[in-house]
């Protein structure tokens, strides 16, 4: 199954995951990993990108 580039722009472009409470932002890289992005859930500054796992059959 081919992956579409609109469709990985929009699930995966600056997405990134909290690291403690797994809760999804949007938010600019650079603001990321500057520590100036926190997470409002838990307040935490450990965030990682969304990872790009293919699930295909």
């Amino acid at each position: 199954m081919p992956r579409f580039k609109e469709a990985d722009a929009r699930i995966f472009k600056n997405v990134f995951v909290c690291r403690k409470c797994k809760t999804k932002i949007r938010a600019d890289p650079q603001k990321v990993r500057l520590g100036k992005v926190k997470c409002r859930k838990c307040g935490s500054r450990s965030l990682r990108p969304k990872h790009k796992v293919f699930k295909g059959v």
